[in-house]
Order: C-alpha cells, then structure tokens, then sequence
C-alpha cells in the first residue's frame, strides 16, 4: 500500500467506526438504571428483545469500551475517550458487583437479569455454564485496569485468572453454548486462554511486573498446544480434535471454523512478539491464514463460510456411530457423537456468512501483509473488504450497525449466533485494531 491510500483507508475505517457503528451502541447499550449493557438486539438492531445481561457479552464491552479510551492515533477527543471511560466504568462495577457465584467463588454466572441476579439457562441446573465468560471477563478487568490504572480491576482479573486456570488444569469446565463430550477438545480453549494470557500480561507490566514470567509459560503452553495439536500438515487447523489430540474421520473431527482460526493467528502472532517468537513463527502463521482462506472462501456467492471441510466446500466426514475415532482411554459414552450441538451447529450453519468471521479475516490479512509483504495477503484483503462492505453495512440509517447474520446468498436473516444477542465486539475491536496498524504502516521508515 504507497501512503496515499493507506491515508485513504484510514478515514475509511474512522468513518465507519465513528459514524456508524460507535453511535449505535453509545445511544442504545448503556443501562443507566442498574448498570451494564444491553444488547439483546434483534439482527437489524431495530428492537430490543430481551433485557437480559450475558456475562459474556458483558465483558466484551467493558474491554471494548476500554481500548477505546486507550486509543493514542488521534481518532478521539480527550473529552470522548473520557466518556468510554466512563461507559467501561459501568460494565466494570455491575460486573464487579453481579457476575461471581459468590463473593469468595470466582466463577463467572453465565446469565443474569437486568439487576443483576443470576439466572439459569432452560434446562441446565448450574449458573457457572461457560468458562467463556470466565475468559471474557478476566480479559475485560485486565483491560480497564490499564485504561483506567486501577489496581483493584487487575487483582480482580488475576483471581478469576487463576480460578478458570485451575478448573481447567482439573478438566472441571463447561462450554456453553457448545459443550463438547469429554472425549474430544476445541480449539476454541487454547486459543482464548492464549488471548486472556497476553490481556493479562499487558495489565501485569504496569501492575506485577513479578507475575510476567509466569503468563508467559501460560503463553507459550497454550500457544504451542493450538500450533502443534490442531493444525496438520497441509497446515489446515481442525476445530475439533480427540482427547489425546488426535485427528478423526468423523464431520465433528473434519472441519474448520475459518473465524476462530483467522482470529488465532493474530493471537498466535502477539504472542509470538511476547514470547520473542516472531521470526520463528510468522511463516506458519502466514500460511495457516492463506490456507484457511483458500479452503472457506466461498467461489459461488463470495464471502468466507461460516463452517468448511478440511479439503474445502460443505464440511464432510463420518456421522454415525464409529467408536474407532474416539478416545479409548474414556469410559464414557462416546460411541456416537449425533447429539453434539457443535456437530448440529456445523451441519446446519456452515454456508452462512458472519460479521465476525469477515472483520477478524480484514484484520488478520491486513496485518500479515504488513509483517510480509507478501501481494497475496493484499489480494485476500482487499477481495474480503470488497464482500465486507457490500453485504454487511445496515442500509437502514437510523441503525447503522451492522447486519451481522447472512444466508449463503448474502441476504440478511434472523438467527442466533452462540448468544441471542447483537453483539459490537468483533467488529469494534478490529476497527480500532486496523486504525492502529493503518497508523503504524503510515509512518516513515526511519533508521
């Protein structure tokens, strides 16, 4: 990209963040009676359909709300990254407040009511449903803290750091909105931990410097689990392996999220910087990505899958019972995996497009490219982009935000996508993302 439109595409983005997605959620989240958020929006953002409070999503905004008060590209006033301050303030102490089981029980509650009083999800007996927002939360804490220097957010974000550590290091976690048999392991926990280590190493440099060779063990533990354990040698991420990480025949074992894995190389690649791995692993980074894009691009409709086979197209693979591709060493059940609501979710909602999916694949390959240079990672970025803002920005202009859930064919549909919520995170934080690396590109060499 020469200078010219690197500036281009940075008003580009500001335009987009500022104008169109920002004021949606500035005029409409906030609960000013309790505290918190609400974003239980319908797809087109037109009605609010539940004022129930997901933790997870909770967290998401307090992080969000926090890197934007954090932003130094000069997007924002003073005065305005004040007032996301004080946004992130409020998802900071309602969490603070609702989110634990118990004051001295640092598990997150998966669901509470506009107050703030847990609720149990439609047929599961616990609160603590999803070490998710476990996750999401802890990054959430460690992010204010830096925003707002509070040193009271970073021990809150160590302690339940710790907790969903040690449940995991025990196997004692669920995973809803997709639990997955014991037998088998998602993708999706090394990576989030991978994500959470590093949002918690950034708050511990300011906060306990002490604590930083220990997240950067955590790092690289779970960032060579992800590289090692679930990407195979034509360099195609599994989203589900076995439990003693092997690859399976099965449709559960023979697909990729092509979200999640664009997601994690960039995660893969700030770890890599923490861990003083670049160089070693950029090259598998950058190939993993191109591989994902190959394989979940759509060459019908245009725009990336939801869900593809690891040879590209429709996932495929094995459904009915084979207990050969399971884990012998459990006891358990596993001889049939039909009722696995990842399984259901992969076979029902493969070929739709996702907001998501699209602004982490705008992220991933502009930010390679400028780690490689390599024109094939600009081709994909810019046939993404293309597809991006054709389909997803809302011609309704009193919303704005995006229409987030698409049909194979790009129309819009009314669906639920893991929370029955509208959720700005995705595409908020890779907005501001963009703008940081757009202003990074932009600046003389010098040296």
């Amino acid at each position: 990209m020469n200078n010219r439109r690197l500036r281009e595409q940075i008003g580009f983005y500001e335009n987009e963040l500022c104008n169109n997605i920002l004021p949606f959620w500035v005029n409409n989240s906030l609960d000013s009676k309790y505290g918190g958020y609400f974003n239980c929006f319908d797809n087109h953002g037109r009605e609010l359909v539940s004022r129930d409070k997901y933790t997870w999503s909770q967290g998401r905004f307090v992080w969000m709300w926090s890197k934007l008060a954090q932003s130094d590209c000069g997007t924002f006033t003073t005065k305005q990254k004040d007032g996301f301050l004080m946004l992130a303030k409020s998802g900071r102490d309602f969490l603070y407040n609702h989110c634990l089981i118990s004051d001295n029980d640092f598990r997150c509650v998966f669901l509470m009511d506009e107050t703030g009083s847990p609720k149990l999800v439609e047929g599961y007996d616990r609160y603590d449903m999803s070490i998710f927002a476990d996750c999401f939360v802890t990054a959430a804490f460690a992010r204010y803290a830096l925003a707002a220097g509070d040193g009271e957010s970073y021990i809150f974000s160590k302690k339940l750091y710790q907790s969903a550590l040690d449940r995991l290091n025990k196997g004692d976690i669920t995973t809803l909105p997709y639990p997955l048999s014991s037998c088998y392991r998602m993708h999706g926990i090394p990576m989030i931990f991978s994500n959470v280590t590093s949002e918690l190493y950034f708050s511990a440099q300011k906060f306990e410097p002490g604590y930083i060779q220990t997240l950067k063990e955590n790092l690289k533990r779970f960032s060579t689990d992800v590289l090692t354990n679930f990407v195979d040698d034509n360099y195609v991420l599994h989203e589900i392996v076995t439990s003693d990480n092997r690859f399976f025949p099965r449709l559960l074992g023979q697909h990729v999220n092509p979200g999640h894995t664009l997601e994690d190389m960039w995660f893969m690649e700030e770890a890599a910087r923490i861990l003083g791995n670049e160089e070693h692993w950029l090259n598998r980074l950058v190939t993993i990505t191109k591989k994902t894009l190959e394989l979940c691009w759509d060459h019908e409709y245009g725009g990336i899958l939801h869900m593809c086979g690891v040879t590209g197209g429709a996932p495929q693979g094995i459904i009915e019972d084979d207990s050969d591709y399971t884990d012998d060493t459990d006891d358990s059940d596993d001889s049939d995996d039909s009722d696995e609501p990842m399984l259901k979710q992969t076979i029902d909602c493969w070929s739709d497009k996702l907001w998501w999916v699209h602004s982490e694949a705008l992220y991933s390959t502009l930010l390679f490219y400028s780690k490689t240079g390599d024109e094939t990672l600009l081709e994909w970025y810019d046939k993404i982009f293309g597809y991006t803002f054709d389909r997803f920005p809302n011609p309704d202009r009193e919303i704005r935000e995006w229409i987030q859930i698409l049909k194979r064919d790009g129309t819009p549909q009314d669906k639920i996508v893991a929370l029955p919520v509208k959720d700005p995170y995705h595409i908020t934080r890779n907005l501001i993302l963009i703008i940081e690396l757009l202003y990074e590109m932009s600046k003389p060499v010098t040296g």
